[in-house]
């Protein structure tokens, strides 16, 4: 059976020792993508756009820092406690989306009591702005042949030509397709309402529907913690189950309370 080949340089450009990567390219996408959504929806709330500037500032902060740190303590905990300089090492790869989500929230709470701004309101709208980021970031894992699937028979399995001649499965377009369907179901959801969405709702659904299918697809994934778990669920599915309850909580919340 004949499958695809991939084996995109992960350099986009090179201009003498100056280099633009595929995954920095696409991760600056993702947040001019997600910054411009941002902007339509206070636009359309008739918000100021004014701080979103400095909500940017926190939000990829929170990002960075959390996705580091996620992945440090969650995946490879044994080597950075041995070795903690290298925590900061961040150009050597190594990003968790769990760390990643966490960061955000934390930030924005920082960012909410200094600019007074309501919570949930925020993170509701954050929620299809992280979907539509998380699209162009699974992406960019693609073009880099990193977060492999296992090896599979498929007829849509991907030969990672850079790693090795195994066909797998293409994991990281599974969850930007996944990511694109949850945006596309927030945005329809906010579309209707707008304003009167009930503060939290968003935010439940995308937590639902991210972890659902993070967990369903941690199945087709190779590991990646680097220490042995005694549980049947890996270190990802162990982590979504929480992201899933406070979804479910936060949903049920939101409706019996319906506060706009």
């Amino acid at each position: 059976m004949e499958h695809l080949i991939w084996n995109v340089d992960p350099v986009l450009l090179s201009l003498g020792s100056f280099k633009i990567h595929w995954y920095g390219a696409l991760f600056a996408t993702a947040i001019f993508s997600s910054l411009q959504l941002m902007k339509w929806i206070y636009v359309t709330e008739k918000q100021s756009v004014e701080s979103l500037d400095t909500l940017l500032g926190y939000v990829v902060f929170g990002i960075v820092v959390g996705a580091r740190l996620g992945h440090c303590f969650f995946y490879e905990p044994q080597y950075y406690f041995a070795n903690p300089l290298k925590i900061i090492a961040i150009w050597e790869g190594g990003l968790a989306s769990h760390g990643g989500g966490s960061g955000v929230i934390i930030a924005i709470y920082f960012y909410v009591k200094k600019y007074k701004v309501n919570y949930l309101w925020l993170l509701d709208r954050s929620a299809i702005c992280t979907a539509l980021f998380g699209v162009f970031v699974r992406s960019a894992n693609f073009v880099n042949s990193e977060i492999l699937g296992n090896a599979s028979d498929v007829p849509w399995a991907v030969i990672f030509a850079r790693i090795d001649n195994t066909p797998r499965h293409p994991a990281q377009l599974y969850e930007a397709i996944a990511y694109l369907f949850i945006f596309l179901i927030l945005i329809a959801g906010y579309k209707k309402l707008k304003e009167k969405t009930p503060h939290g709702s968003l935010l439940g659904v995308f937590l639902i529907l991210t972890f659902t299918a993070r967990f369903l697809i941690e199945n087709v994934k190779q590991k990646q913690a680097a220490y042995v778990s005694e549980f049947a669920l890996n270190t990802g599915q162990m982590l979504s189950i929480p992201f899933f309850i406070a979804g479910v909580v936060l949903l049920v919340w939101s409706i019996k309370n319906k506060k706009i």
